[in-house]
């Protein structure tokens, strides 16, 4: 089987006309060229019985031939405080932080750097698998002097360590105290020892905290040797400190008898919707974070009173830092694309290819960002709405490789080139079912960086490939339609929908941020009209930043379908303060956005819909206008059927309208289909699909304010089913009478 050896990612994932986009790509040892064209996507389930590759070939000048290189990634979060005046003339050091290390005897690990390792000058505290914490003096002449307390951390306990350096003795004592109490405890201890020689702690090298530093790539220090846990109120002080001192800054203000002795006393309590540390001292040694480290988690003193880091923020004074976070892999542009004024809405990428190799770096060309800007172009009365936002929680998801994928769905998994492609280049980040090194779960994630198995053509149908079959579908049937993101909804709000009589949603819409959701409900309240095309919509609550563009949060909270869960008391995210979790948790349920929700999820086999007596109902007339059987949906590209993967439910407890319409349900699914465990008080024997009947998908439908309507399928496989019998069947059908009916201006009374 090919090995994948050719991946990129552009810096924007919409664009509209006259806007320019710029692609990334870096590749292994033999591809020494490629070529790259700009292609619309129309097609790309390659597999036997699918519709096929197909794409439509732009002429631009991004068309021909580039050199392959390897572009190399940094990956890990630490902070990074520039020199500055409260660092000059250092002389004797005193060095302190509290710190709750995840992986202790893992590796030697940072916590904060200043160190010129070519002159021998600066210091570094460290930590160390057997030696606990260790300090490294420069001697000033391209050596490093080391002097260790020798007693071992204990991994996921609070400690308040210290050294100092007595520059006229020479004298070097090092402390690590555990915070909690226990009666064998021999993790805490001091060291004192006298340096033989010259130690020069004054440098002129940036100070990491997290990290430590060799070298520098893009004008700023790569960070190594990165500490995994939490590092909260990091002092570097210019006297040695005594203990009673070193205690009195683990928190609140810097004393005003020790001011004049302090370089830096950074403060994560402030500024934590941001990438900014506080220096509280006078000095202002602010620095800035990289690769999004976890910021409004617990601190040693979190006391379980408040949940929220914005009601105690004293009590949220920590920074968890993981080694292998990612924001942005910041690789060298290959070529960049100046949209021509004159290109339709759709979902375009740049192809490259080379050989047998072959990569896709998808992006959407939105319409106008202005309805004044598009000159004669009409906009389509259709608009496709791609999840990106879902793309991005799943982006490199290694459950293929690492997890129990075979569980979940019941049969054997076959790993392919781009999930050991995946293995092979760990430092491309994580996707947000997965956990970080060292156990965290994985709250961030971005899209600047290569997303392995969100490409139209990989073989996982699932995101991006099983929404080519609705792109796919939307073609053959020749109706116009532009593409937009949940971003560009994110941003621009309601004003972008009501643009359109009809918004189709993908196959797996779950991740939305608040203006997203709040857009979605308030375009169905004006008239709108919206088919949700899918399954497990509308589900987990997301965050976005405006200064930190491609990046997205979730928490996952007290329930929920999930991988991981959130600590206790970091419910809240740290780029909004919103309350995480399901939306259910805020309130604002599935179902009474588009009639049904998440119920139930299985992986190996997918169903059939029955047609219930409401079908039959004069208002649902359109919807089954030339449909004769009972039974919908039993054949598809996923799993054989149209109702399976993830299934939603109607259910007046959790907000379905009272006038929906539950028009088919799906039946008879496996025991792999489990109900979800939010909807469960107490785990029992018969919750999966042979013994449950609550685990089943409902198609649904109902009428909104304005003559607008909604009308959802319940089922993440059913858009996979439009291609069967080359689209003449009852799938094609239905849906193609509900867009036409939802495309007439008429109000669907």
């Amino acid at each position: 089987m090919l090995e994948k050896k050719i991946a990129g990612y552009s810096d924007e994932i919409s664009v509209a006309p006259g806007e320019r986009i710029r692609f990334m790509v870096s590749c292994e040892p033999g591809v020494d060229r490629y070529q790259a064209d700009i292609v619309r996507l129309i097609s790309g389930d390659r597999q036997p019985g699918g519709p096929g590759y197909r794409d439509e070939l732009l002429a631009t000048p991004v068309s021909g031939e580039y050199p392959g290189r390897t572009q190399e990634t940094y990956c890990g979060s630490y902070a990074i405080v520039p020199h500055g005046p409260a660092f000059d003339g250092l002389g004797d050091l005193s060095l302190q932080a509290t710190i709750f290390p995840t992986l202790p005897g893992l590796r030697r690990a940072c916590l904060i750097s200043k160190m010129d390792v070519a002159a021998g000058r600066g210091f570094a505290l460290w930590t160390d698998p057997n030696d606990g914490l260790v300090l490294q003096l420069g001697d000033g002449a391209g050596g490093i002097r080391e002097f260790a307390l020798g007693q071992p951390l204990v991994a996921r306990e609070w400690y308040l360590v210290s050294a100092t350096f007595d520059a006229a003795s020479g004298e070097v004592q090092l402390r690590q105290e555990l915070l909690d109490s226990y009666a064998r405890d021999t993790s805490s201890g001091e060291a004192t020892h006298t340096s033989q020689g010259t130690a020069v702690v004054d440098c002129s090298a940036s100070l990491l905290i997290a990290a430590a530093s060799r070298e520098e790539a893009r004008g700023k220090p790569i960070g190594e040797m990165i500490f995994n846990g939490r590092i909260e109120r990091p002092v570097v002080a210019s006297r040695v400190l005594e203990r009673t001192e070193i205690e009195s800054l683990r928190s609140d203000a810097v004393p005003v008898a020790l001011r004049s002795d302090i370089c830096a006393a950074w403060d994560f309590a402030h500024a934590v919707e941001t990438d900014d540390i506080i220096d509280i001292s006078p000095n202002h040694a602010h620095g800035a974070l990289v690769n999004l480290p976890i910021r409004a988690v617990r601190g040693s003193n979190w006391t379980g009173d408040e949940l929220s880091f914005h009601h105690a923020p004293e009590q949220y004074a920590a920074i968890h830092f993981v080694d292998d976070s990612l924001y942005d892999c910041e690789w060298d542009v290959d070529f960049e694309l100046e949209v021509p004024a004159d290109t339709p809405s759709g979902l375009y990428a740049a192809r490259l290819t080379a050989g047998d190799q072959e990569d896709h770096i998808t992006f959407v060309v939105r319409p106008p960002r202005e309805l004044s800007d598009r000159s004669d172009r009409a906009i389509a009365a259709l608009a496709l709405l791609i999840p990106t936002a879902s793309y991005m929680a799943y982006g490199n998801s290694r459950g293929g490789i690492e997890a129990g994928n075979e569980l979940l769905s019941n049969r054997l998994h076959v790993v392919a080139p781009e999930e050991r492609y995946l293995n092979r280049h760990p430092e491309y980040g994580n996707s947000m079912y997965d956990n970080h090194n060292d156990g965290t779960g994985v709250c961030y994630s971005s899209r600047l960086r290569p997303l392995i198995n969100i490409r139209p053509t990989h073989p996982w149908l699932w995101q991006l490939s099983a929404d080519m079959h609705l792109v796919e579908w939307l073609e053959a049937q020749g109706i116009p339609f532009d593409v937009i993101t949940d971003e560009d909804m994110h941003h621009d709000g309601v004003s972008l929908l009501e643009r359109y009589a009809c918004v189709m949603t993908g196959s797996h819409p779950e991740y939305y941020s608040t203006p997203m959701w709040d857009a979605v409900h308030a375009y169905t309240q004006r008239g709108g009209r919206l088919m949700y095309m899918g399954g497990n919509g509308f589900y987990w609550r997301v965050a976005y930043r405006d200064d930190k563009p491609g990046a997205m949060e979730m928490r996952r909270t007290e329930d929920g379908s999930r991988s991981w869960a959130s600590e206790p008391g970091e419910y809240y995210m740290a780029f909004t303060g919103e309350y995480g979790g399901l939306w259910w948790r805020a309130g604002r349920t599935p179902q009474s956005l588009v009639g049904n929700g998440f119920i139930a999820q299985g992986f190996d086999h997918c169903s059939y819909f029955r047609r219930t007596d409401a079908s039959h109902d004069p208002r649902a007339a359109f919807i089954f206008e030339g449909v004769e059987d009972e039974i919908i949906g039993d054949f598809g590209l996923i799993g054989g059927g149209a109702a399976g993967l993830e299934l939603d439910s109607a259910s007046r407890a959790y907000g379905t309208p009272p006038h929906a319409l539950t028009v088919a349900t799906s039946e008879q699914h496996t025991d792999a289909y489990i109900r979800v465990n939010e909807d469960i008080g107490h785990m029992l024997l018969s919750i999966g699909g042979q013994d449950d009947p609550q685990v089943h998908a409902d198609m649904v439908f109902f009428e909104t304010p304005r003559g607008g309507a909604v009308f959802s399928t319940g089922s993440i496989a059913w858009v996979s089913s439009l291609f069967h019998n080359n689209h003449d069947n009852d799938v094609s059908r239905i849906t193609r009478n509900v867009l036409d009916r939802f495309l007439d201006p008429t109000a669907i009374a």
